[in-house]
């Protein structure tokens, strides 16, 4: 059952008493977060050709107390194999936090959990990407980016991502000038304020990245509606 335990990103696990459940417990694996001030890490699955999840204390109905540790009471059945890509979180002793979504998902269902550190390799961004690198149409679950030549050195990023909420629907939008610096792209709203200056609150901040042939986007989830994220790695259409 390949990453068969799927939740929301960032989401948080079920707990049997939400009085009892600490989101900011250091054993405990919830997503990867946002840093203002360090772009995110990608990673490949490598060494044994499976490589299973590892429990956080609050699984099991919180029966997991002593998880995350290399026993066979917290090796959960949900496994990765080599070559599989996460997105990289902290770091908790002998283990990582990581989120893993399937390049063949339709929806933005993500798996959070630990895995082993020796078992991951960190995948190294293209140094220097030339502007054609970066325009195209990229398509992630649930909508994609179109990136375009604006000029003088500078690119125009526009995008919308769609997340179901019940019988509704929530979306969020991305539209920006930005001139990529020291292989990365980052801006704020729309481009106009420096990606430096300290966090106002409340502003959609984003960072892109070229992975291998994949666009790495990371936002910090105030682009647009409830549990609305960019998040992820993207194909060219």
């Amino acid at each position: 059952m390949r990453a068969a335990i799927i939740g929301a990103f960032f989401g948080v696990l079920t707990a049997t008493s939400a009085a009892a459940y600490d989101a900011y417990d250091p054993a405990n694996c919830n997503g990867i977060g946002w840093d203002d001030a360090r772009p995110l890490t990608v990673a490949s699955v490598s060494g044994a050709q499976r490589v299973n999840f590892v429990k956080s204390p609050y699984d099991d109905d919180f029966k997991a107390a002593g998880c995350p540790a290399l026993t066979e009471a917290c090796r959960k059945k949900s496994y990765l194999v080599t070559g599989d890509l996460v997105l990289v979180g902290r770091t908790q002793g002998d283990f990582t936090c990581v989120s893993y979504q399937s390049p063949r998902a339709r929806t933005q269902a993500w798996t959070n959990g630990w895995l082993p550190r020796t078992a991951l390799a960190t995948v190294t961004p293209m140094a220097q990407p030339a502007l054609r690198d970066w325009t195209g149409d990229w398509v992630h679950p649930g909508g994609g980016l179109t990136i375009s030549a604006a000029g003088g050195g500078r690119l125009r990023i526009e995008g919308d991502q769609v997340v179901p909420a019940g019988r509704d629907l929530n979306n969020g939008s991305l539209a920006a000038t930005a001139e990529p610096k020291g292989g990365l792209i980052a801006f704020v709203e729309d481009g106009t304020t420096p990606f430096e200056r300290p966090n106002a609150g409340d502003e959609c901040r984003v960072r892109l990245q070229r992975i291998g042939a994949l666009l790495l986007v990371e936002d910090n989830a105030d682009c647009g509606g409830a549990g609305v994220s960019f998040t992820g790695l993207y194909h060219r259409k």
